[in-house]
């Protein structure tokens, strides 16, 4: 008689085995998924202390305790870039600053150079922007001696009072007075001079705190270029004028005879020159010197000699030294005026001749 086994528990009881076998299990375990690590491993940073060690793949018949993946240095991002960028803009300094300050629009000051912007940003390349930032630095001459006075313009280049001017502005002169864009007025003495360039140095006293002009190259000026002149025409201090270099290495004349030009000048002409042959505003006599003029057509008249010739960045190019004045030549009052042909001694010559004017030459 057979009879059906009771079932024992969840699985019941189980079916007689041979005694030679191993009994089976009282529950059929769980499957054991077996780990296929398939994941690529994580690229080795170059370092010379430490190196991570390659992860050790887990047996399919045996499973041990998950590796513990060894902490990794923090990758580099673009905050990490930046911050490095930084530290090296700080480092490289100078030339760093130099090309922010041209991305944001900020000035830079650097004397002897046309790149040189006095004027500020906000009116950069404008006359009105031009003639707040130098007119400051150019002043009026009043010059007296026994045959009379004259009146010029000069360039303040330190901020104790040196001043450039023309020679014939000042030579044989018995006392100078000078008064500042302000208003104020100084007493000045001749320091050097040089007839063969026309140029003198005198030095105001017990002055302080003056604004120095720039000094710019003369030598990078082009013809067509934009300038602006500073003087005091006639009396009338401060006045300015806008025009073009008109040409360049001009072969101008003056008198070296100071008695015989500042004669003419004080009745009522120009300083007398010589080009292309022909005179101006009186003759030169025959004691002469030539040298090499920027030609401007800005509007030049008595009183400028001494004056600034100023590029657009507010650098002084020249020192305004022969203009052709009609009132001077004979003609009615109706041609008086500037007819737009007027010299400057280039800055570089000015340059080139100070460490002798401030010795005491008198050439």
């Amino acid at each position: 008689m057979t009879e059906s086994l009771r079932p024992s528990g969840e699985y019941g009881s189980p079916a007689p085995v041979n005694p030679e076998w191993p009994p089976p299990p009282a529950y059929a375990p769980p499957q054991q998924p077996v780990q296929e690590f398939t994941q690529e491993p994580a690229p080795q940073p170059s370092s010379a202390f430490t190196q991570e060690p390659a992860p050790q793949p887990s047996s399919a018949f045996t499973q041990g305790p998950a590796p513990q993946p060894a902490k990794r240095k923090r990758a580099r991002g673009p905050a990490a870039l930046l911050a490095a960028v930084a530290i090296v803009a700080a480092a490289v300094g100078g030339g760093t600053a130099y090309g922010v300050q041209e991305l944001t629009g900020n000035d830079t000051v650097a004397a002897g150079s046309t790149s040189t912007n006095v004027v500020p940003s906000s009116q950069k390349g404008t006359v009105s922007g031009v003639a707040e930032a130098v007119s400051p630095s150019i002043v009026e001459i009043n010059a007296s001696s026994n045959a009379g006075s004259s009146t010029g313009s000069g360039v303040i280049i330190t901020s104790d009072g040196e001043i450039i001017t023309n020679n014939h502005v000042v030579s044989g002169a018995s006392s100078i007075e000078v008064r500042t864009s302000d208003g104020k007025t100084y007493t000045a003495e001749t320091v050097g001079t040089d007839s063969s360039k026309d140029l003198a140095l005198i030095k105001l006293q017990d002055a302080s705190g003056l604004q120095a002009a720039t000094l710019g190259d003369s030598g990078g000026v082009q013809v067509g270029d934009q300038v602006v002149a500073i003087g005091s025409p006639e009396g009338l201090t401060g006045t300015v004028t806008s025009g073009i270099v008109s040409a360049l290495d001009r072969d101008v004349t003056v008198s070296t005879d100071e008695s015989e030009g500042q004669q003419q000048q004080r009745q009522g002409g120009g300083w007398p020159f010589e080009y292309g042959g022909q005179e101006f505003n009186g003759d030169t006599g025959s004691s002469t010197t030539t040298y090499k003029a920027i030609q401007t057509d800005a509007s030049l008249n008595p009183g400028n000699s001494g004056g600034a010739l100023i590029d657009m960045n507010g650098n002084i190019i020249g020192i305004n030294s022969a203009m052709y004045s009609a009132s001077g030549s004979g003609s009615s009052s109706s041609d008086a005026g500037s007819v737009g042909l007027g010299f400057a001694i280039p800055v570089n010559t000015v340059k080139s001749d100070l460490s002798a004017l401030r010795s005491g030459s008198t050439n």
